[in-house]
């Protein structure tokens, strides 16, 4: 068998993450183009059912392999493995090709649903409208799903939304917040621990195991945040099924 491609002639590096997973890394940084290209490659590297691959995982500048060694020798290797995903994505990555779905998500902001809106907006030398602006004017993509079930990470967001995470995290953070940190958006599928800027709401279910998908949101997604108001909020949460 042939030797991989060294670093140097690919535009991604393949590491072995443990003896289950490779790591194929397209970055150092979050931004839009690596985030397509890392999805792009996650959908050709499913579509190839390469032998042995029980799962593929695109993140922000990175997709992770996982796969299953049988034992008897017969199985992918770290070694062939690496092989074949090289030889693959050589092929080339249509990353311009990618389509997803472009989805509203309604938002009341501030109040009892964004108590952290008006210290974001401090941190960010903005006052709390130019905030919701900022946050819901441009659309934004959803890289990953991680952390939990449905648990998506939106961006990337204004320069003025590089605010970091709170120094405390929260031990419960209600259903449906919508959270702020580092140019990013989480929106909380659950009652959760997390230590991101509320400064919303969804009434949306993000998450649900009888629907299918079971997520809402999948990468790839296109995201355009809408204002809402708490009356319109509470409506839409009562009209859910």
């Amino acid at each position: 068998m042939s030797e991989p491609p060294s670093p140097a002639e690919t535009a991604w590096r393949i590491l072995p993450q443990g003896d289950r997973c490779l790591i194929i890394s397209f970055g150092d940084k979050i931004d839009a183009s690596v985030g397509r290209t890392c999805l792009a490659a996650a959908r050709k590297l499913r579509a190839a059912q390469l032998p042995g691959v029980t799962d593929v995982v695109p993140s922000f500048v990175a997709v992770a392999v996982h796969y299953r060694p049988d034992g008897l020798g017969n199985g992918p290797t770290c070694h062939s493995l690496t092989a074949s995903i090289d030889a693959l994505l050589a092929e080339g990555i249509a990353a311009d090709a990618l389509d997803g779905r472009q989805i509203d998500i309604p938002v009341c902001y501030g109040g009892q649903h964004g108590p952290d809106l008006s210290e974001v907006a401090r941190a960010a030398g903005a006052t709390e409208d130019e905030i919701v602006a900022l946050h819901s004017e441009p659309r934004c993509m959803v890289f990953m799903l991680g952390f939990a079930p449905g648990h998506a990470y939106l961006g990337v967001h204004d320069p003025k939304l590089n605010i970091p995470r709170r120094p405390s995290p929260r031990t419960a953070v209600p259903v449906g917040s919508v959270a702020v940190a580092n140019r990013q958006t989480v929106i909380y599928p659950n009652r959760l621990p997390g230590g991101w800027n509320i400064i919303g709401a969804t009434p949306l279910t993000l998450f649900d195991p009888a629907r299918e998908p079971a997520s809402l949101l999948q990468p790839g997604d296109s995201v355009r945040f809408v204002p809402i108001s708490a009356q319109e909020f509470d409506r839409l949460r009562e009209a859910r099924p």
